[in-house]
């Protein structure tokens, strides 16, 4: 039995962007396996060069991504949407383990299926490295405050 996952499709201006803070929402939690269910048992992923498929293996990839990407901070913004799909633009601020700072940019294409689980994420991101100094986003882990500002208030 398929879980519903509101906003479901087709997709309004307010609806898509609301998917679209859940899904950064969700991201900045940083729990894998909550993550994991907004996504179909089956779905499957590009992100960069490695192709991902099924829940299991998004809570993998995700553990791996976040030992490695320290105080990952993310902003996304919707692009574009039309009916069941939603193209999303993003960028998020992280460290590693050496202490060097990077942004990374890019964007995303999400396709869902009828209960609003995403079924389909293609994801193109480049990372920037960046001082320490030049980071914009300071809250604190966890979801991002509502009165700071998203990636077009910020020029990015």
């Amino acid at each position: 039995m398929n879980q519903s996952r509101p906003p479901l499709p087709p997709f309004t201006v307010r609806t898509a962007v609301e998917k679209v803070r859940q899904g950064e929402d969700g991201w900045n939690g940083r729990d894998p396996e909550k993550v994991a269910l907004a996504y179909t048992i089956d779905s499957t992923w590009r992100n960069r060069a490695e192709f991902v498929q099924g829940r299991e293996a998004i809570i993998g990839f995700l553990r791996r991504k976040w030992a490695r990407e320290l105080d990952y901070r993310l902003i996304k913004e919707m692009w574009a949407f039309h009916e069941n799909r939603i193209a999303v633009r993003f960028a998020y601020e992280w460290h590693d383990d050496s202490g060097n700072w990077f942004r990374s940019y890019g964007n995303e294409n999400w396709e869902f299926d009828e209960h609003g689980l995403m079924r389909r994420r293609l994801a193109c991101i480049n990372d920037l490295p960046i001082r320490e100094s030049d980071r914009l986003y300071h809250w604190p882990l966890g979801r991002r405050p509502d009165d700071h500002p998203g990636l077009s208030e910020l020029g990015l």
